[in-house]
């Protein structure tokens, strides 16, 4: 009975002081809004681990992490078909261009303006516009990059001393651990949904990419349309992801989330102010989830499978073959092809790294030495050709990429806005092999064939799926 009672006491006290804390930081005043901060993670810190207190802890979780979250707004130029346009002076046979506008989430990184949100969210944006959550004020941002591997993008707001998020490390989230999703779905700004981490190291094959890195956070918090680019945050108010994908047949929340791991986000984020690209180091493997017959050869049930060493790459200088199973990148576990992808992409050219691997049962070591994607240890520092008739930027194919593919020459085209390769309906990521016959490679030239082309038009390349497509188009 004294025990019943203490317990009840204890719970009437922290619900007065829960109580007390919301009203005096909810009736705060925006100047002060990082000490606020300051002063929430601190009661947080004393709170957590404690039994009784989560409900506290998502309160205060809540008011740490929402004022970190903005609302974005993009207008786009589209391309729609009009089958009577024919019919009518001024018909274009690419189709016509309309203006839409999109609404997403994006989450302030730095305290001087920079925020991060998914790519998908501000692609082909021609105006991006951040309000804060205390809608005081509108901003227009401008784009400091884009990762189309990961699906995120970095913008740029002219703003200071802003409430910006911590991070935690991901590879610390259990599975089971509470987290809070901040966002704005259906335009319905702060919302604040919670669940558990239910699965890590996801792949749902959703980012259109030639090497896409998946290695989601699933959650059971309520994630719908508006959320993506929003913070997925735990009970600390510290950012574990960056709300992506639903699974849903319906095009709404049906059970399910997914948000890419803060790891890959904070590596993402500074390459892209630091270098405006995303330095990712090259190993020239490329892996798949265990199957049966390597199951039964290493005697092993976690781990990726290289089903290719690329010849001269840095994996087979580092005597890795196809067939072997890495199970440890630095010290850290490798249980799947996800898990791979997502540790190998914390990495810069030049960084040297340990490797356990299986080999037939028998386990093995190697150092393997990191490259860029055309095959240097120094930062890439690959040169962009851009065109604002063609509306996209253009560079040669890498080394990499050549490999991948089995092709020797190649343009790749990337930013794609509003202009003629907008029209033709080719995506970023495309790679130009030919044009009009004619083998690709070189950038500037390719652009200008493409400025000066009359007539009729064939292209032949690879989409982003790695798919061959042959495009015919009158012009």
């Amino acid at each position: 009975m004294k025990k019943i009672i203490g317990n009840a006491f204890l719970a009437l006290i922290f619900g007065i002081l829960g109580a007390f804390v919301f009203s005096r930081f909810n009736n705060s005043s925006e100047s002060n809004s990082n000490i606020q901060q300051d002063q929430l993670r601190g009661l947080l810190a004393s709170y957590n681990g404690k039994v009784g207190e989560s409900s506290i802890s998502f309160v205060l979780a809540s008011k740490v992490a929402t004022p970190t979250v903005v609302f974005i707004k993009t207008t786009a130029m589209v391309r729609r078909s009009d089958p009577f346009g024919f019919f009518f002076d001024g018909w274009d046979p690419f189709g016509s261009i309309g203006k839409v506008s999109s609404t997403g989430s994006g989450v302030i990184v730095r305290k001087d303006g920079y925020i991060v949100t998914n790519l998908h969210v501000v692609k082909d944006a021609q105006t991006i516009e951040v309000v804060l959550n205390n809608k005081k004020k509108n901003y227009t941002a401008t784009l400091v990059g884009t990762d189309p591997s990961t699906d995120l993008a970095v913008l740029k707001i002219d703003a200071d001393n802003l409430p910006a998020i911590s991070m935690a490390n991901s590879d610390d989230l259990q599975i089971g651990e509470w987290v809070i999703a901040v966002g704005n779905p259906f335009n319905l700004t702060s919302t604040v949904t919670a669940g558990i981490v239910s699965a890590k190291g996801r792949n749902i094959n959703v980012v259109n990419n030639q090497f896409p890195i998946e290695s989601f956070i699933q959650t059971d918090a309520a994630i719908n349309p508006g959320n993506s680019g929003g913070a997925l945050v735990n009970l600390n108010g510290e950012l574990v992801g960056i709300n992506t994908a639903i699974f849903s047949q319906t095009g709404s929340y049906a059970g399910y989330g997914f948000a890419i791991p803060v790891n890959i986000v904070s590596k993402t984020i500074k390459d892209l102010i630091d270098f405006g690209k995303v330095q990712r180091g090259y190993s020239g493997v490329e892996a798949s989830d265990i199957d049966e017959s390597s199951e039964k050869l290493n005697k092993i049930t976690e781990g990726a499978l290289i089903t290719s060493a690329y010849e001269g790459s840095p994996a087979d200088k580092a005597g890795l073959k196809k067939g072997d199973v890495i199970i440890k990148i630095q010290d850290r576990a490798i249980g799947s092809k996800s898990s791979f992808d997502e540790h190998m992409s914390y990495y810069r050219p030049g960084d040297k790294i340990k490797l356990v691997y299986v080999r037939s049962g028998v386990q093995k070591e190697t150092t393997m030495t990191l490259t860029n994607e055309d095959g240097e240890t120094s930062l890439s520092t690959k040169e962009v050709s851009s065109s604002d008739k063609l509306g996209a930027d253009f560079s040669t194919v890498s080394m990499a990429e050549r490999q991948k593919y089995k092709i020797s020459n190649g343009v790749k085209v990337s930013n794609i806005r509003n202009g003629f390769i907008n029209r033709l309906g080719i995506e970023d990521g495309f790679i130009f092999i030919k044009f009009n016959e004619k083998p690709c490679n070189d950038a500037s030239q390719l652009i200008k064939d493409l400025e000066s082309a009359q007539g009729k038009i064939m292209i032949e390349g690879i989409d982003a799926y790695g798919n061959t497509r042959i495009y015919n188009y009158w012009y």
